[in-house]
């Protein structure tokens, strides 16, 4: 993902971000989340707490941890965790303001748009974010 104030038009992998944001925590094991984000960059996790994460990470970057899967299924009913890492990400890397999305929710999801704004501003407030750990 990419964000901006003016229109994007790049279409290249991003081999340079400067937030990773994990969507399934499961990943964390098997695939190199953190290919070519610098030490301390910001890391968005969906994971129930921090003793989940490799303590690599823990050790390397900044983490941004909230429980996606749960807000998911006790708001919108099914674990689809979407808009709930939305709201986790806007707190960690404070990019807009949560309430600017409001709308283009609304615009979005029609008849659903009322639950996603819901997860999504229920894991802002649940988010927790840890700074580096030093050694």
């Amino acid at each position: 993902m990419r964000i901006s104030g003016r229109p994007i038009r790049i279409r290249a992998e991003v081999t340079e971000p400067g937030i990773v944001m994990v969507l399934d925590p499961g990943l964390l094991n098997i695939v190199k989340v953190t290919s070519g984000l610098e030490a301390g960059g910001l890391m968005v996790i969906n994971a129930k707490s921090a003793d989940l994460i490799p303590a690599a990470l823990r050790s390397e970057y900044r983490l941004a941890l909230v429980d996606a899967n749960r807000i998911a299924r006790e708001v919108l009913g099914v674990p689809i965790v979407n808009t709930t890492m939305l709201g986790a990400l806007i707190k960690a890397a404070g990019v807009v303001e949560i309430d600017s999305l409001v709308e283009p929710l609304k615009k979005r999801f029609g008849r659903l748009a009322e639950k996603n704004i819901a997860a999504m501003k229920r894991a802002y407030k649940e988010t927790s974010i840890q700074e580096v750990a030093v050694a």
